[in-house]
Parts: C-alpha cells; structure tokens; sequence
C-alpha cells in the first residue's frame, strides 16, 4: 500500500534535503539543551549572601538587606532593619548577627523570630540613635540557620568571613533555642573568638562555668534552668512527698536534658518515681505523645501528689495539660511547674483552656514579663534587681520604633509582650552592644574582634546591663547571677498573667550585684 506521508516527505531530492537539516537541527539542539542542563549548576541563590542548599528549599545564610527569607510575618522589621542598616557607612559600624532558625515552620516558633528581631532592632536603633553618639554604630544582620537548625553549618561559616571589612562582626546574638545544632554552632563561633550573647538559651550544659569555659566569649542573659527550677522552688514552697516529676526520656535536648535534672533535684525525697514519655525527635511534632499522657495522667490520679513538674518542651506541654483536664479524678486540684517554653502556651490554638477551669494551675518560669516591674497593690515593685524606670524606657523606645517613620516592624502591643520574648531579645542585644562599646579603646571607633568577649567578666556592679528584664549581672563565666524570674500563670482566657518575681538566691541582689565567690 502507497504511504501517503513518506510520499510526501521523500518526494524530491529538494524536501530530502530540508527534511534531513530540520532533523539534524532538533536533535543537535535537543543534546545541547541536554548537555546545559548538566554542565551548568542550578541557580540556587536567593539574595546575596543566602541561598537554597542542596535537596533544601528553604533560604539559608546571612543578610542585612531588608531581605525576610521568604517569611511574610518578618516583613516589615526585616524591612526597618535593612532601612537602618542603608544610613550606616562602612568604617563606622560594628555588625552585630542575629543566629536564628528564620524559617521554622512552626506557628509559635514564627511569633517567637518576628520577637526576637523586634527586641534586637529596637536595641539597634537606640544604640544608634539615642545613645549621646557613642561608637561604633551598630550593624544588625539577620543569619538564618534553617527549620530546626539544621543548617547551623554553612551559616556559621559564613559569620567566620564577615569579621574584617566591610562587615567587621563583633558579636552573634539571637542563638535562641537549647539545641545541639545551636550548642555546636556556639562552639564553633567561641573557637573562632566571635562573642556570643545568647537570648533564651536556659539549658545548664550551653554555658561556661566553674568546671571550665568550653565556650570562651559566651554571655547569656537568661537564668540557667538551675536558676529557674530553684527560682520556682523558693516561690511555690513546694513539699517534695507531694510532688512528682513528669521527664521526657528523648536525650539530646540540652534544654529537656537540664530541666530534669534541675526537677529532680527538687523532687529529691517524693515517693513517687518518674513518670516517663518520649518526644518525637523533632519535639514540635505532635507523635503519639497524647496516649501516653492519658495513661500518666491516670496514674497521678492514683498518688496523693499535688504539684507535678515536668520537663519537656511546650507541644508536650501542651498536650499533658489538656490530658489532665480530662483527668479521672476531677475532683483533686493539680499544679503544674515547669520552664519557659510555658511562654508558648498562650498562642497555642491547640491547647484546650477549658482544662484550666477543672482545678489545673499552670505556672511557669518565664524570661520576662511586662507587669514585672509595675507596682500593684500590695507588691510593690522591687528595690533592686531591675527598676520600673528602666522598663518604662524600654516601652517607649517600642512605641517609638513600632510605628514610621522608623517602623513598622509588627505587633508590639502589651499581649505581644507577656511571652517575654521581645523584652529578653532587647536585653541581649543591649548586652552586645555594652561589650562593643566597652572593648572599644580610646580614639579608637571599633574594637578587636578577641576582647569583646572578654568584657563580659566586667559586666556587674555599677557596669551592670540596666536591662527591660531586670539587672544583668555576669559572674566571671558570662552568667547573670540572681536573675529576676517572673512566675507567669496562664489563664483560661489564654492571658499570661504575672503572679510575683522570684529569684535563684531566695532574694533579690543588694545594690552592688557583685557574684561571690566559687561562682
């Protein structure tokens, strides 16, 4: 049978000829497009100085662009920071790194970065702004180490490049999360002698102390859980046969890890074992957790325990206290101790407040607060330790900032503070700034990279950090010594509401703020 196609392909030698170039040129063109494809590397960039790592869609690295790392809720204070950072010439600024998992996907993870760029900014915008011209001016850089810090690594490296012009580090604040990714990510940048000022980094075992300084250059302002555990003990009272300890069995958690240990010290002498649960390995997962919180929360049932403290993070937190208020035994009153990831509890849709109206007390130990430092009938505020003035300066420096023409930079009403989270992140980047100055010589506009660190030792007495949280005194390892910690109960309306200042020593400092000695 005649093929009418191949007829009309190969009629003349004319159309064998156009039909062999056409081929020729599709399949010539089909291998080069095939051999670009290969020998040209993927544009993986985002913005100068960040990128997508391989297998990872997320925008990893450093910028003080105004750049939000594709977070809508970083927007605006990206924005103001980029702003504030494009009126700075180089040669008179110091850059100060916020390390931060930027694109966590967790909702209260997200509040908790919006905050912690919102205190750093406005500690930012004072130390160029209203600060009698003191130099160096302050550069702030936002470094983002990835969803759970995974990308700690490459982040890291890239602050280690940035020490000499144009950048000129000088310190790496933010490190907000107990981790081993961010325990690692300090070592590295204290071997490399850039100082570090931790925010909300409570765990015992990321600290410098007594038994040596693993991490020369390190500052925290925020209580060790020691601190916070013997905090609450001396405000609760609480008798140890009455009390039981509820641990996640997950290691490797430098802030669950620590937590227990400080509880079980406090528990020393209860006659009731540990109630145990393990976390999945990523802890704001929700696993299968909640089955056995049923199981535990009948057996506390069956104790004659009134207080439980309990050591773990706050989706586990979360999901124990909404157990216990479908607890069998109703009729029996329960109160729960337990750290600062309480502080999440407030925005947690998840949480069922109805449990709190079945005789379950939540109290925990939170960074800060804003009704702190505000005198109430009957309690008035503290004479040493922190001050009502400095918080009222802090207040209006945020009022200031939050709105144009050097803001917006997001919420930043009172509900927004009582997590704590903006004021202690206001209060670290207070403390860098402190130590770049201090190490700043005479006619000098920057210090040395190696002796910002080594200011911290001075930081106490009458060279104090007067910060929003309250008095930030360092001992000799870069520890606040007799921290203020707020006792926040949360409500079944949600609210955060402050119960009354506690302190590691069972008091407030004097007026001297001096550590003693064996610290």
């Amino acid at each position: 049978m005649r093929n009418p196609l191949r007829y009309r392909v190969w009629y003349t030698t004319r159309q064998r000829i156009v039909t062999t170039v056409v081929v020729a040129a599709l399949v010539t063109g089909a291998g080069w497009y095939g051999i670009d494809r290969v020998t040209t590397p993927e544009d993986r960039s985002c913005v100068p100085g960040v990128e997508r790592p391989s297998g990872s869609d997320e925008c990893v690295g450093v910028s003080g662009s105004g750049y939000d790392f594709g977070m809508k809720n970083l927007t605006e204070v990206a924005a103001a920071i980029g702003q504030e950072n494009g009126t700075l010439k180089a040669g008179e600024y110091a850059t100060v790194a916020l390390l931060l998992p930027l694109t966590s996907t967790d909702k209260s993870m997200g509040r908790k970065m919006q905050r912690e760029l919102q205190g750093a900014f406005a500690e930012q915008y004072r130390a160029n702004h209203l600060s009698n011209s003191q130099v160096p001016k302050i550069r702030l850089v936002l470094a983002n180490t990835g969803k759970n810090n995974v990308f700690w690594e490459p982040t890291v490296d890239r602050l280690k490049t940035m020490t000499d012009a144009p950048d000129q580090l000088r310190a790496v604040s933010g490190v907000a999360t107990s981790s081993s990714e961010v325990k690692l990510a300090v070592q590295a940048l204290t071997k490399a002698r850039i100082a570090v000022v931790g925010t909300t980094i409570t765990a015992d075992d990321i600290a410098n102390g007594p038994g040596g300084d693993p991490f020369p250059g390190l500052a925290r302002v925020s209580p060790t859980n020691r601190d916070e555990a013997r905090a609450l003990a001396q405000f609760g009272k609480v008798e140890a046969d009455k009390a039981l300890l509820v641990q996640d069995t997950r290691t490797g958690d430098h802030y669950t890890d620590t937590l227990k240990a400080a509880f079980t010290a406090l528990v020393k002498g209860t006659k009731y074992e540990a109630q145990l649960f393990t976390s999945p390995p990523d802890a704001t997962d929700e696993g299968t957790t909640s089955n056995t919180f049923k199981q535990i929360t009948h057996l506390i049932c069956d104790t004659d325990a009134e207080t439980v403290f309990f050591a773990g993070r706050h989706t586990q937190l979360r999901q124990f206290i909404n157990e216990l208020g479908r607890r069998g035994c109703q009729n029996r009153a329960f109160t729960v101790l337990t750290g600062d990831e309480g502080s999440y509890l407030g925005g947690d849709e998840k949480l069922d407040r109805s449990a709190l109206t079945r005789k379950v007390t939540v109290r925990y130990a939170s960074l800060a607060h804003p009704d702190a430092w505000v005198a109430r009938k009957g309690a008035p505020v503290p004479a040493t330790g922190g001050s009502a003035q400095d918080f009222r300066a802090f207040q209006e420096l945020l009022a200031q900032v939050a709105k144009k023409p050097v803001g917006p930079i997001g919420p930043t009403g009172r509900a927004t503070l009582t997590d704590g989270q903006v004021i202690i992140a206001y209060d670290a980047m207070a403390t860098a700034v402190h130590g770049i100055r201090q190490a700043t010589p005479d006619g000098r506009r920057l210090p040395t990279k190696t002796d910002v660190g080594s200011q911290w030792p001075q930081v106490k007495s009458s060279l104090k950090v007067a910060g929003a949280s309250g008095w930030i005194c360092l001992d000799n390892h870069g520890n606040p010594y007799n921290k203020a910690v707020p006792v926040v109960e949360l409500t079944d309306k949600g609210v955060q509401r402050f119960v009354e200042i506690a302190w590691p020593e069972g008091h407030a400092p004097d007026r001297r703020c001096l550590p003693p000695s064996g610290r």
